[in-house]
């Protein structure tokens, strides 16, 4: 068998989740073809939480070939996930070099904004990735505004309702983008421009216009999108959806009838609890200050929810309920349903 067949053997391998013989294909790669073996290694480590492991077999990957976008962007990964977020921002720029992210330089006569002088500069912050993405960073925009930029926010089309009432012009993006401004930025390269750290992480709720209230029960959100890369790790099978579906309002569009993420905020508004597993309504409703219980998944855990932790420096009002361990999401239920009787809020 030559070298690509064994690679795409191993790579099967780490997508049905069979780590350990993943692993033993990587390893006796290292010898033929290091640098990509090694990448490979920090990927599946990564995923797995061997946080150490994948930092050493990533270094050793850039190490033989610091220019590669992929190890860099996976450095940068795991780099953000122990809260090492000052070394990891450098590192997160590689992403604009995969093709899997498909991110364009926007066709404009002004320049990328790199950190310059703000003051009484007009400043367009372009949107990149998923919804929920745009949600969580849009926190930074009021401190862009601080710096004296005018600031106009080209973000996803369901998104712009959301965003309207916040100190920035909001322009969903299939008006394109402003003609005149001073600089450009993409929102996720907003961690690096501003220097963020865990320590000065903007807290608190930031959406504008949401008066919250309560009485109005619990809302759930079981799945997320099935094309997200780690969709089975993170949804719920459809036993426990089913289950978790039963413990209040289910907050998908197609059982709400909500037209954009305002309609879904104002349903969000008039909940005592929001319950979601890692997708987009998990952030909005955090981002509202509504307490939010999100669902963990234990492999190949989002960044931004850390290590080990309950609470989320991202989102004072979330707490994070974990898997004990691979496809232990029964433990995770149960756990929800027994404090849910505890507190008297399960219907």
């Amino acid at each position: 068998m030559n070298v690509d067949s064994q690679f795409m053997e191993a790579n099967a391998l780490l997508r049905q989740g069979r780590f350990g013989e993943a692993e033993k294909r990587y390893r006796a790669l290292t010898r033929v073809r290091p640098i990509w073996a090694y990448a490979n290694l920090g990927t599946l480590y990564m995923q797995i939480g061997r946080d150490k492991e994948a930092e050493l077999a990533l270094r050793t990957a850039l190490r033989l070939d610091p220019k590669l976008a992929s190890p860099r962007y996976t450095l940068a990964l795991q780099l953000l996930r122990t809260g090492r977020y000052l070394e990891a921002w450098p590192f997160w720029e590689a992403r604009r070099e995969l093709p899997e992210f498909n991110i364009r330089t926007p066709n404009v006569a002004y320049p990328e904004w790199t950190g310059q002088d703000l003051a009484g500069k007009h400043l367009v912050v372009v949107l990149e990735q998923g919804q929920g993405d745009q949600i969580q960073y849009a926190r930074f925009l009021p401190q862009l505004r601080r710096m004296g930029a005018r600031v106009t926010f080209v973000c996803r089309p369901s998104l712009a309702p959301l965003f309207a009432g916040m100190d920035a012009e909001i322009r969903p993006a299939s008006a394109g983008m402003p003609a005149e401004a001073d600089y450009w930025v993409l929102i996720l390269s907003l961690g690096l421009r501003l220097g963020v750290t865990l320590k000065n992480l903007p807290a608190g709720a930031y959406l504008p216009g949401l008066r919250l209230t309560s009485g109005g029960g619990i809302g759930v959100a079981v799945k997320g999108s099935p094309t997200h890369k780690n969709d089975r790790h993170r949804s719920l099978p459809d036993d426990l959806a089913e289950q978790v579906s039963g413990f209040g309002r289910n907050l998908a569009p197609e059982a709400t009838g909500a037209q954009d993420f305002r309609d879904t905020a104002e349903i969000v508004a008039g909940l005592d609890l929001v319950i979601s597993v890692d997708t987009s309504v998990a952030h909005l409703a955090a981002a509202m200050g509504k307490p939010t219980w999100v669902l963990i998944p234990a492999i190949d855990t989002d960044w931004r929810w850390l290590r080990g932790r309950s609470d989320s420096p991202w989102y004072p009002t979330a707490r994070l309920l974990r898997q004990p361990g691979p496809g232990r999401w029964d433990r995770v239920v149960r756990q929800i349903e027994s404090e849910l009787q505890e507190s008297g809020l399960r219907p």
